[in-house]
C-alpha cells in the first residue's frame, strides 16, 4: 500500500523535525558571534577564526549572518519535508534536491573532521600544538555535529521520498542534489577552500 502525501505516520516525521532542531540550534552560534559575542569562540573553533571574531572583521561577520540565515533555512527545509500537504511535484522535487544536496554536503564535512582529527590523534598527520585543542573539538563535537545534522536530513528526504505518490522525478531530483553536493565538496577541498 503507498502512502498519500498527507498520510504518513507522525513517527515516520522525526527525521524532518531532527534537522528542523539541527538546523534552528546550529544557527544559534552563528547569530550570537556575528552579534559580538564571544562565549565557546577561543575554544571551540580555529584561531584564525578566532581572531577575525574578535576583531569584528566585516567580511566575517558577514559570513557569520549568511551561515545563520543558512542554517535556519535549513530548519524551514526540515520542516518542510514533514509538512508536505502543499507541495505539488514540483516543490517535492526542489525539496529533495535541497535535502540530499545538504545531507550529503553534512555528512561529508563531518566525516573530513572527524578523520582528520582521528589521524591527528592516531599520529599519522601533525598540526601545529596551538591547533591540538581546537582539533579535538572539531574531531568530537563539529565532525559529529555535521553528520548527525547530515544524516536526519538524508533519512527526512527518504521519509519524504516514500510518502510520494509518483516518485521518478524527485528521486532524479535526490540524485543530483547528493552528487553535486559531493562534486562541490570535493572541488573544494582540491581547491583548500573549507
Amino acid at each position: 500500500m503507498r502512502l498519500r502525501l498527507d498520510t504518513v505516520s507522525h513517527p515516520a516525521r522525526w527525521p524532518g523535525y531532527a534537522a528542523a532542531v539541527w538546523g534552528f540550534v546550529f544557527a544559534v552560534p552563528s547569530f550570537y558571534w556575528a552579534m559580538g559575542g564571544s562565549a565557546g569562540v577561543t575554544s571551540t573553533i580555529s584561531p584564525q577564526l578566532v581572531e577575525l571574531a574578535l576583531k569584528q572583521d566585516p567580511g566575517f561577520l558577514a559570513v557569520l549572518w549568511v551561515t545563520g540565515v543558512l542554517k535556519v533555512v535549513g530548519g524551514l527545509l526540515g520542516l518542510a519535508l514533514v509538512h508536505r500537504r502543499a507541495w505539488g511535484r514540483g516543490m517535492s522535487c526542489l525539496l529533495q534536491l535541497m535535502a540530499w544536496g545538504a545531507g550529503v554536503l553534512l555528512v561529508w564535512h563531518g566525516a573530513l573532521f572527524v578523520g582528520q582529527g582521528l589521524l591527528v590523534q592516531a599520529h599519522l598527520i601533525t598540526l601545529a600544538p596551538e591547533l591540538l585543542s581546537v582539533s579535538r573539538w572539531y574531531t568530537y563535537l563539529w565532525g559529529p555535529w555535521f553528520v548527525g545534522g547530515g544524516i536526519a536530513f538524508m533519512l527526512a528526504a527518504r521519509v519524504h521520498l516514500s510518502a510520494m505518490a509518483g516518485r521518478r522525478d524527485a528521486r532524479i531530483a535526490g540524485l543530483v542534489g547528493g552528487f553535486g553536493a559531493l562534486v562541490l565538496s570535493a572541488a573544494a577541498l582540491m581547491a583548500g577552500i573549507g
